[in-house]
């Protein structure tokens, strides 16, 4: 097994002057963050970036955009199972290229009382002093009755206390309202309480008290008691606040060989049903699928069954990290008299000569979600994830992807990611799909290379009677192109044609190293993900990209 010590640039013990002259400055790492270093660093608007056609067609027309790398699941020493600094993470996610980040501590006791506004802190110096990283302040929410969520707000004077505020009135873990075993005394009550926890932040927002808030899904599938009728409850109770999931989990280097157990899987997706669980969820739900959770990788599957009823459910990628693979730090011990309960922190990491047990990558090094903007600031980020202008990949697969749908013969730009196009029945349209292949190797030193693009079709049929189904039969691959050994920029034209009804069309693909049937049958699915063997999992040999989907609503 390779040993990796810490680099100097993740170390607390190494000063700004000492980077300095190891030639590894702050500045230096922000400069090459993202795509968009040169202009941002002048300060200009995003359409200095990106051409400026103000043409508008009659098909749709969504402005302009730039796309902000970022990852919305980060953890550090604020909390309890942790191990890196604050510093370490966010000069982590500068070295790999994040744009933006989300601190997302776990709820707890210590948190609360202490470690959210301690953060804070460190949070506001961090802005001041590197104004062009984008860092936001989160809570990881352990949703009563089910997993975790993402929950993160806008800068501004009431940041920190809105997150304590929640944290203290609707987390299930300080309440114990945890149950959700079916038929058991306290579900309904603690399902309730999250869609009250849900609509209390929209009403936060819709009166002025934060600007904005946001909140996603973490690892929905991880132990199956996310349920079709929770998340179809979730959504409806905040619309444009609850705003999806994560398509993908952390902890993506789970299972390299060799590395943490021979029945490990990517996202630590190791567990069978519970009492808690789901009972409608077949057992290859706990898997992941290329590094996907299974709801986002079946096609035709969970996923598509929310779309496929004309809304939006946007999909994220993120590090979730806590313990990075192969690295030699260790928690640092505690003085006497003190835990995480009476102080909100843990303590700072020390050096080891010995590589420390670890599932994740740095954020940024592997996961990424890349999120279209008119502008660049912390709304900008917000708003362009509640409108769903976001595709993700796993190993720097690409270094764009330009998506767009216009009626054949309009001049405009069309309608992107998240967006809608309204046409008549029978018109002929136009997907076009712009990818930048990947110019420089990866964090492990591979160039990657994009083997097939995927169309994902499915029809859309409105609200389902049945809360808790999972299935959109009218979903499947309707078309693969075969991209193997393009480079640079090129652009694919497919062709669509509106029928009778409305639909939506979302983009897969992957490096084509490891795919078979799809989950629901080669005739959905010909060549799609798979799981791979316990403890077999090489995360860099079995990279995917995805695309929210965009709408296509037929009228008359």
């Amino acid at each position: 097994m390779t040993e990796q010590r810490l680099p100097s640039w993740a170390d607390p013990s190494v000063s700004p002057a000492d980077l300095d002259a190891q030639g590894v400055s702050r500045r230096r790492l922000l400069s090459g963050a993202g795509l968009f270093g040169a202009a941002f660093a002048l300060g200009g608007p995003v359409g200095s970036a990106v051409a400026a056609d103000r043409h508008r067609g009659v098909g749709g027309d969504d402005p302009g955009l730039a796309y902000l790398v970022g990852d919305h699941h980060v953890h550090s020493v604020y909390s309890h199972d942790a191990k890196y600094t604050f510093s370490q993470q966010a000069t982590a996610a500068a070295k790999f290229g994040l744009d933006w980040m989300v601190f997302n501590e776990h709820a707890n006791v210590g948190h609360a009382r202490y470690g959210a506004a301690l953060e804070h802190r460190e949070i506001l110096k961090a802005r001041a002093d590197n104004p062009r990283q984008l860092i936001f302040q989160g809570l990881e929410w352990y949703i009563p009755a089910a997993e975790h969520a993402t929950v993160f707000a806008a800068p501004g004077r009431h940041e920190v206390d809105l997150l304590t505020r929640f944290e203290l009135a609707y987390d299930g873990k300080l309440l114990n309202y945890t149950e959700g075993a079916a038929g058991a005394t306290d579900t309904a009550r603690n399902e309730a309480h999250a869609v009250q926890g849900l609509k209390w932040l929209a009403e936060q927002r819709r009166s002025g008290y934060v600007d904005d808030v946001l909140v996603l899904a973490n690892h929905p599938m991880r132990l199956g008691i996310d349920s079709p009728h929770e998340l179809r409850g979730w959504r409806d109770a905040a619309p444009g606040i609850m705003i999806g999931m994560e398509g993908a989990p952390g902890a993506q280097g789970a299972a390299i060989p060799g590395w943490r157990g021979a029945t490990s899987i990517r996202g630590e997706y190791e567990n069978t049903p519970s009492a808690q669980s789901w009972s409608g969820y077949p057992a290859d739900a706990y898997l992941t699928y290329g590094g996907f959770d299974w709801a986002t990788a079946t096609v035709g599957g969970l996923w598509d069954a929310l779309l496929a009823e004309g809304r939006l459910f946007t999909i994220t990628s993120n590090s979730d990290n806590h313990r990075t693979v192969f690295d030699t730090w260790k928690n640092g011990d505690w003085p006497a008299g003190q835990d995480f309960d009476s102080t909100g922190k843990l303590p700072d990491p020390v050096a080891t000569d010995t590589p420390q047990p670890g599932s994740d990558f740095w954020p940024g090094e592997f996961s990424r979600t890349h999120v279209g903007v008119a502008r660049y600031g912390y709304r900008a980020v917000m708003e362009g994830l509640r409108a769903g202008r976001v595709w993700l990949d796993h190993g720097h697969l690409l270094d764009g992807l330009e998506v767009r749908v216009r009626r054949e013969g309009d001049a405009g730009r069309g309608v992107t990611l998240g967006g809608r196009l309204r046409v008549r029945r029978g018109e002929r349209i136009v997907l076009t799909v712009t990818v930048t292949t990947a110019s420089r190797p990866n964090a492990h030193g591979v160039l990657p290379e994009l083997a097939h693009v995927d169309v994902v079709r499915g029809a859309v049929r409105g609200p389902v009677a049945d809360r808790d189904g999972w299935r959109a039969p009218d979903t499947r691959v309707v078309r693969t192109e075969d991209v193997s050994g393009r480079t640079g920029t090129y652009t694919l034209r497919v062709p669509l044609a509106a029928g009778e009804e409305s639909f939506y069309v979302r983009l897969r693909g992957s490096d084509g190293k490891r795919n078979g049937a799809g989950y629901l049958g080669a005739s959905v699915d010909p060549r799609g993900p798979v799981t791979h063997a316990p403890g077999d999992g090489d995360p860099w040999a079995d990279t995917w990209f995805y695309s929210n989907p965009v709408f296509v609503d037929v009228v008359g």
